[in-house]
């Protein structure tokens, strides 16, 4: 199985910065696709930025020129710098990984417990 733990959200005001990580461990063949998603409160989850194995990268229109999501293969780590941040921006942010458990496995789903992030006025 995979485990997901996200760290770095918090309080910030509008205009701040804030990285987010999200770290996977477990025992699992292969790690593909690493995504970022928002929930803001009485919302749906939506995407906020994805990135493939190999690194190329896909945002939501809202956070395009403002967040950056990378990932650290050695690790087994993805993080996401948000800048500018906006009071909209506030919500759940959830990191999902799609893993392989072993070789020739589907590429399965998995999410973290996500991490609160709030940015005031």
């Amino acid at each position: 199985q995979v485990q997901l733990v996200e760290s770095g959200g918090g309080l910030v005001q509008a205009g701040g910065s804030l990285r987010l990580s999200c770290a996977a461990s477990g025992r699992f063949f292969s790690l593909n696709d690493m995504s970022w998603y928002r929930q803001a409160p009485g919302k749906q989850r939506d995407l906020v930025a994805s990135i493939t194995s190999t690194a190329p990268t896909h945002y939501a229109n809202s956070v395009k020129g403002r967040f950056t999501i990378s990932r650290d293969n050695h690790k087994n780590t993805v993080y996401l710098q948000m800048n500018s941040l906006k009071p909209e921006d506030t919500g759940v942010y959830y990191c999902m990984a799609q893993a392989q458990l072993y070789y020739g496995d589907v590429s399965r789903e998995n999410w973290g417990q996500g991490t609160q992030v709030t940015v005031s006025t």
